[in-house]
């Protein structure tokens, strides 16, 4: 307000701007969590600077990424992650559709800028940044997970001890992420309701079409929805074994929605699985890159080895572009070669019928 002295200008104008920029997110219809690790972003800049934006400088994002790359070791995603944040919060400071250089001006004497430009920051040239030691586990592997995960069921009902419930549902959770290539998120809010007779596969049941209702959300979007078709007749029998015979047996389960729940009788939480993923592949000594994300790389992989088309492969997981699940693919050896042999019979056979 004009003509109103403030105690403390500096902190009440950052405070203000940050409030606004939230409102503005809001407004794009962000997620809560995307806004608030943004906000974090801008606050520990603004600490690492020792400076309030509207003295900030190109020097200090220099100083910053620098800090970032060489003593924190920040992953290049996660640094180009900071850095959008940066920009995108000056983009909103120096805006003409609001009114905080003027306010600057008047109150301080400057005025924020834009300090993020094409030559001091990372730019998005890679369709996947993650670790390049991630990679799809082999069927060897997934096998040797599963076979591990059932076992500890038979350790816990033999030794009479509690837990055998819970070691039930954690092997069908992998054997579900993997049987349908889900996101650790997507097979946490399952519901039981998420199922549907597919008229072409009859003989599947109520369990030949899962409805993914909280699939990866994009640009501000929510969830995105999508409708995967069960491929592996195998990991549907899992599941409807689940279903029936083990989970009416945790408490509270009446009247809960959740496929997945604990023994509290609440909704099991992507970081519960990833920790159990983590227990059971520590214990078979498989190289701790692998995540429970791993098994869907897998799953699209081994469809692809298997002959399935790849459009249909990008429509089960979500995907957008043909790019992102190729990215995905990493076929064997085996595969490798058996495609190269039929590349060089067709071109042996092409060959022969011009000589």
């Amino acid at each position: 307000m004009d003509g109103v002295s403030l105690l403390h200008p500096e902190d009440a104008v950052f405070e203000a701007m940050l409030e606004g920029w939230e409102k503005q997110q809001r407004g794009r219809r962000l997620g809560v969590d995307t806004i608030g690790e943004r906000v974090r972003v801008v606050r520990r800049f603004t600490e690492f600077s020792g400076e309030y934006p509207w003295r900030w400088t190109a020097a200090h994002m220099d100083e910053w990424s620098t800090t970032l790359i060489a003593e924190l070791q920040r992953a290049r995603s996660t640094i180009r992650s900071y850095q959008g944040a940066i920009r995108q919060f000056c983009d909103f400071l120096t805006s003409p559709h609001y009114t905080w250089v003027s306010e600057c001006e008047k109150r301080f004497g400057t005025h924020p800028v834009q300090i993020c430009h094409e030559w001091n920051t990372a730019a998005h040239l890679d369709e996947y940044e993650g670790d390049a030691d991630r990679r799809p586990m082999t069927r060897e592997e997934i096998q040797a997970l599963f076979d591990y995960a059932d076992d500890q069921v038979e350790h816990a009902v033999r030794r009479g001890r509690k837990g055998a419930l819970q070691a039930y549902r954690d092997a069908t959770v992998f054997k579900t992420i993997y049987g349908w290539g889900l996101r650790c998120r997507e097979v946490s809010r399952l519901d039981v309701t998420d199922f549907y007779r597919n008229p072409k596969a009859p003989e599947l049941g109520r369990f030949g079409l899962m409805t993914v209702r909280y699939g990866k959300a994009s640009r501000g979007s929510g969830p995105r929805r999508r409708t995967v078709a069960s491929v592996m007749p195998w990991a549907v029998e899992s599941l409807e074994d689940y279903l029936v015979n083990m989970r009416p047996r945790f408490r509270h389960q009446a009247g809960h929605k959740a496929v997945w729940l604990t023994e509290r009788g609440g909704r099991l939480q992507p970081r519960e699985i990833e920790e159990r993923f983590a227990a059971y592949r520590n214990a078979l000594g498989f190289d701790e890159d692998l995540v429970p994300h791993c098994l869907r790389h897998s799953y699209v992989t081994h469809l692809i080895e298997d002959g399935a088309d790849p459009k249909f492969v990008q429509e089960q997981v979500g995907h957008r572009y043909a790019s992102t699940t190729a990215i995905y693919t990493g076929v064997s050896n085996d595969f490798m070669n058996t495609m190269m042999r039929k590349a060089l019979d067709r071109a042996f056979a092409a060959e022969g019928e011009m000589a």
